[in-house]
């Protein structure tokens, strides 16, 4: 039989068809790859009519940026000065926002429209800030400007992100619900420029705000401000800002809770001075508390033997003054489980030089056993140490005993060594540690010199993270011993203290007080292991 030869003809069309098919086949399909995050802000590529027109004419303003924009809290964030009582519509589209005026605009005058944080990008939401498109319906337009930097009024550091507005000493409404029209905000270093303004005289302020609506909500937000008014006819810089906490006018109970273990915590809006406790309900109560305030005098712990009562009354006073009352309540199917934690102040096993072991409880101590307590030294038990009860504390026991180096101790506690007030005893404890050598710690005297011997000085040494160590109150030229600390970096800050009350004080905006002066030692103090240095600081007059 004989073969069949089949050909095939293909038409042009029809090859193009076929290699389509052929590289569609071959492709690999895989998802995009990511690259870097876009942080980048919109880009502004056309304003019409352009910023800082004169002789402004139309209703209408296009902004057109390099990517398409979208709007944000508009109503919050963008202001328009002078005020409109009609405020503009603003629209935005793909690329392009437009704004559009529905009411007449004054002649011969500047407007000012700041953005705020409203126009981001569309895709990761990158925020151009700090935005203003001026203009004016007359000849001139509002130059002058006010610079200048923000502070924290305690620490000096250089605070970004803070909102920085004026307001005409005219229509100064601060504590009002109008928000501010000329605003900005500080950059990374804290400096910040307010421009395009008209002569008058403002008054100025920094918020370190929580809402955003630039109104000042109390007592929650840091403000600053200057106590004098600026009469602005030329520019204005180096305007320092100095932003503090406001201590709350009236008293409160921010919180109440009866916690897991049976303990009652109160925790106060501020310190108050010579704190007393008193249970109103159930009366046979307050007899049998126990009560124990923070060392900052903002928080007190209550322990009661028994956890029976479906209320209680506790009211809270300062000097036998009643501050505040509150009601805690609790469900009867509440159970709470007493526990006696331990800890103590040994770090990372070692025991600073000198030092006595402190052992710290988390309820108040009515008695101890001290046959369940021992200590070994080289796995020798060791006598004639001393157990002492802190007299500031009944939640606090120390151990005084002649450490040795190169020596290892063990602290151990059997169960029920000590028992709190509510009659629950402590689990078994153990701890290992040593002495530290004094090689790793150093020493310091610091002479330090006042300026006016009729005023009062608070020292403070501060570790590397700003944290208080320890602190002296002094009015003369005094010499300060600072012996056996760990090798680290130091501060030293001074607070000027004006009312001799050995604590750092806060501002008032509505007595116009600022915040005590502080002022920090321009060196940074390192310790080095077994050295003993010397210092001399001058403080300076307060600025």
């Amino acid at each position: 039989m004989a073969k069949i030869k089949t050909t095939i003809f293909l038409t042009i069309p029809g090859l193009v068809f076929f290699y389509s098919l052929f590289l569609i086949s071959c492709a690999s399909v895989q998802s995009p790859t990511g690259g870097p995050r876009d942080t980048i802000q919109p880009v502004i590529v056309k304003e019409t009519p352009k910023n800082l027109t004169r002789n402004f004419k139309g209703s209408e303003i296009e902004i057109e940026f390099d990517e398409f924009v979208k709007l944000s809290n508009e109503f919050t964030e963008i202001s328009v000065s002078p005020a409109m009582d009609i405020p503009p519509v603003y629209k935005s589209k793909k690329e392009i926002l437009k704004i559009s005026f529905e009411e007449a605009l004054q002649k011969n005058t500047t407007y000012t429209i700041n953005f705020g944080k409203a126009i981001a990008d569309v895709n990761e939401s990158n925020i151009l800030k700090n935005y203003s498109y001026v203009f004016s319906t007359g000849d001139q337009i509002d130059s002058l400007s006010i610079s200048g930097k923000v502070i924290n009024s305690l620490t000096k550091q250089k605070l970004k992100d803070v909102t920085v507005f004026i307001l005409p000493v005219s229509q100064d409404s601060l504590f009002g619900k109008k928000k501010a029209s000329f605003f900005t905000t500080t950059d990374t270093s804290g400096t910040f420029k307010l421009s395009n303004l008209r002569e008058d005289k403002y008054r100025i302020y920094a918020l370190n705000e929580q809402g955003g609506d630039r109104i000042y909500n109390g007592n929650s937000e840091e403000i600053g401000f200057l106590n004098q008014v600026i009469t602005l006819n030329k520019d204005t810089s180096n305007i320092e800002l100095k932003v503090f906490k406001e201590v709350p006018k009236l008293f409160s109970v921010t919180d109440r809770k009866i916690e897991t273990d049976g303990r009652i915590t109160l925790i106060f809006n501020k310190a108050i001075l010579n704190p007393s406790l008193t249970i109103l309900e159930p009366t046979e109560l307050n007899a049998r508390k126990t009560v124990e305030f923070s060392s900052t005098r903002d928080t007190a712990l209550i322990w009661l033997p028994e956890l029976n009562f479906d209320s209680i009354k506790v009211a809270v006073s300062s000097k036998e003054i009643g501050l505040d009352t509150v009601i805690l309540r609790r469900n009867k199917r509440d159970t709470y489980t007493p526990l006696v934690s331990i800890s103590d102040n040994i770090i990372g096993n070692k025991i600073r030089p000198g030092s006595e072991l402190a052992i710290k409880f988390s309820s108040p101590i009515k008695s101890f056993d001290n046959k369940l307590i021992s200590i070994l030294e080289d796995s020798i038990a060791i006598k004639g140490y001393e157990l002492v009860k802190n007299e500031k504390s009944t939640k606090i026991y120390t151990i005084k005993y002649p450490w040795k180096l190169k020596k290892q101790y063990i602290l151990r506690l059997e169960g029920g060594a000590f028992t709190d007030i509510l009659g629950t005893k402590t689990k078994v404890y153990a701890r290992k540690f040593d002495p530290d050598s004094e090689d790793n710690y150093g020493s310091i005297s610091i002479k330090v010199a006042v300026p006016d011997t009729s005023k009062n000085y608070i020292i403070q040494w501060l570790s590397d993270g700003d944290k208080i160590i320890r602190q002296d109150r002094i009015s003369k030229n005094t010499v300060l011993n600072y012996t056996k600390y760990p090798t680290a970096k130091y501060k030293i800050r001074v607070i000027y203290d004006e009312n001799n009350n050995g604590e750092w004080d806060t501002g008032n905006i509505i007595l116009k007080r600022q915040p005590e002066n502080t002022w920090t030692f321009e060196k940074t103090i390192s310790l080095r292991p077994n050295w003993d240095l010397e210092e001399v600081v001058t403080i300076p007059n307060p600025g």
